[in-house]
């Protein structure tokens, strides 16, 4: 247990970090120095320090959907196995858990947008409940055919110890269906280029960025950290599928997972110093491809184990 909330402070701290390889990779893409890989920290240490400002068309429901967003995707790490370890908590089910835990924190971040009572903000919400409806069929999807693989419904019998590599070992490649649609539902779920762009400015093609527009100080601070640890939650189990190996040492393990970790970082890196963001009638295209890789990915699999 000591070791699991270890891990777990481990990816509460490292969160903003990993998430600043991003802009080195785009930097370096774009033949900058950038900025240093420490800058969401100074970012986050800048925003307590401030002061909050709230409209006067606002409620509670404003201040609480940063709090809200914040203690969901810390609690959805509590059901993570990090670096392969078991989780600090886990039952049967704790998958469907999770999934409407993290819907809960959508509401309420959707609904802090449409309580400042702004247009901008409004058309925000309307695409941040629209298109991770979609991501939520593909992680269903997926999850049906981790079930039929495992027979639980448990994040640790996915991901703890060696269990990624039976799945590879019992479904073999359809596995890597699995892990690309995994990438696209990580870059949706955080509105990342090519679904979105969180270095524009332009409210009109914004998703994520014009829902928090009226948010500062120690509420911005605990968006943004909701947003690096959920990132990290998607990032954490690609990490596990692409490198599903044991070490049998603890430190070689999370050494490991790290690696892998850096490696999806660097690849959203990538794919926003190469990609453009899409049109917003792409958009949905785009995330169906995840979809149809995790259907394909089923169906293949269970056509083989019959």
């Amino acid at each position: 247990m000591i070791e699991s909330i270890l891990l777990w402070l481990f990816a509460l701290l490292t969160a903003p970090l990993f998430a600043g390889i991003v802009f080195k990779v785009k930097a370096f893409f774009g033949g900058r120095k950038g900025s240093p890989v420490l800058i969401n920290y100074y970012t986050l240490i800048k925003l307590f320090k401030k002061g909050s400002v709230y409209s006067t068309s606002t409620t509670f429901i404003f201040k609480l959907g940063p709090m809200v967003s914040l203690g969901a995707s810390a609690t959805s790490l509590l059901f993570l196995p990090i670096a392969g370890h078991f989780p600090v908590f886990s039952f049967n089910g704790d998958v469907i858990f999770i999934l409407y835990l993290m819907g809960l924190a959508r509401f309420f971040t959707i609904a802090a947008a449409m309580d400042t009572a702004s247009p901008f903000e409004g058309m925000g919400a309307a695409r941040e409940a629209y298109f991770p409806i979609i991501c939520e069929a593909s992680m269903f999807m997926i999850l049906i055919l981790f079930y039929r693989l495992t027979g639980d419904l448990s994040f640790a019998a996915y991901f703890s110890g060696g269990q990624p590599f039976g799945l590879w070992q019992i479904a073999g490649s359809p596995i890597l269906f699995v892990v690309i649609a995994f990438f696209i539902i990580l870059l949706t779920e955080n509105s990342r280029v090519p679904v979105d762009d969180p270095a524009t400015h332009l409210e009109l093609t914004m998703i994520h960025e014009v829902m928090v527009l009226d948010h500062s100080g120690p509420d911005f601070s605990f968006i943004e950290m909701g947003a690096f640890l959920k990132m990290f939650f998607y990032a954490s189990i690609v990490a596990r599928l692409i490198f599903p190996f044991e070490l049998g040492n603890p430190a070689l393990n999370l050494a490991l997972f790290s690696f892998g970790v850096l490696i999806v970082y660097m690849a959203v890196g990538v794919v926003e110093s190469i990609l453009a963001r899409y049109r917003m009638d792409r958009v949905p295209k785009f995330v169906l491809t995840s979809f149809a890789l995790a259907f394909f990915a089923t169906v293949i699999t269970l056509e083989f184990l019959k």
